[in-house]
């Protein structure tokens, strides 16, 4: 092949449509847009207009919605991983983390992050730093001896999201049965603080002065028993005798 004989590949560009040009391009007069009318017109577009009638994509129910804090993940499987490392492109003494991924080529540009999954077989044991890992993905790694850290695409560790869920399950139980302890007034009492020999008193002494009974204390008189009336002396009877 010589550098005249360069071109593109046949339907790789098309000529440019000569409109006006008479009519026997096809193409003439009113440039095969037909007789008047509104879309013979420039700037209009008539899209999904069915005539004033309910259009079909407003007659269509709508379901579900789009999740703008999505996030997308290489998803990268453990055969693929363990084929590259019997190739000798990962080096499997080191970490496993994203840019290694990258330079060998199993991953063409880190979106959010790495997600490892299970599929394949695993028999080296390896160390991974990635930023998610399917639980069968963890487990098959671990059998072979190798462990799985997650990170995120900043490199800072973060917990599996199972174990942070776990945690937050844990929390809201104790926060409920203190709120339901506090209420029934199961709280627990705080104990008498016992004497000692530190104090100055000896212990025998002190649980006798604990054990004697105290008296009770009279009460006040109060203003109903002040004011109550006195009873009258009985007048003497008279002798009619």
């Amino acid at each position: 092949m010589r550098l005249n004989e360069l071109k593109d590949r046949d339907g790789a560009t098309t000529a440019k449509k000569r409109l006006g040009r008479g009519i026997g391009s096809g193409l003439g007069k009113t440039s095969g847009r037909g007789v008047k009318g509104q879309k013979s017109r420039s700037g209009v577009a008539i899209k999904g207009f069915e005539g004033g009638q309910m259009p079909l994509h407003r007659r269509l129910p709508k379901r579900g919605f789009n999740n703008i804090f999505a996030r997308k993940y290489n998803e990268i499987n453990l055969g693929r991983i363990q084929a590259a490392v019997d190739a000798g492109r990962l080096d499997g003494s080191k970490p496993i983390t994203v840019a290694a991924l990258k330079d060998a080529g199993l991953i063409r540009r880190a979106k959010d992050g790495v997600r490892l999954l299970g599929q394949g077989e695993m028999k080296s044991k390896l160390a991974f730093e990635v930023t998610g890992a399917s639980a069968s993905a963890v487990k098959a790694v671990e059998a072979a001896g190798g462990s799985v850290t997650l990170k995120t695409i900043t490199g800072r560790e973060r917990p599996a999201g199972d174990q942070v869920k776990a945690d937050r399950r844990a929390n809201k139980r104790v926060e409920v049965q203190a709120k339901a302890d506090a209420k029934s007034g199961k709280g627990a009492k705080p104990k008498p603080k016992q004497p000692s020999a530190a104090d100055g008193a000896e212990p025998a002494e002190a649980e006798a002065k604990t054990a004697e009974p105290k008296a009770p204390k009279k009460g006040k008189a109060t203003d109903a028993d002040t004011k109550k009336p006195k009873p009258k002396p009985a007048a003497a009877k008279k002798d009619k005798s």
